[in-house]
């Protein structure tokens, strides 16, 4: 058996200054997978908390979709 101890990559925000709904303590943090392809996410709000994952594809997809801009 093999075991490996990572150091991972994690960022932090309150969720204040950015959503009009947000309660003073709620939170967004993402953390890097230790092998790298995706991330986890944690929204912790007043009304409940949310956890998923997302492989690195699905995460840069979902930024191409949120910055869609419909050519008319």
């Amino acid at each position: 058996m093999s075991i490996e101890v990572s150091k991972r990559r994690a960022v932090f925000a309150k969720l204040k200054p950015y959503c009009l709904y947000s309660g003073e303590h709620d939170y967004m943090e993402v953390t890097e997978w230790s092998n790298g392809e995706g991330y986890d996410v944690v929204i912790d709000r007043k009304r409940g908390s949310e956890k998923f994952s997302l492989t690195y594809g699905e995460w840069e997809l979902l930024q191409v979709l949120m910055n869609y801009k419909e050519s008319e």
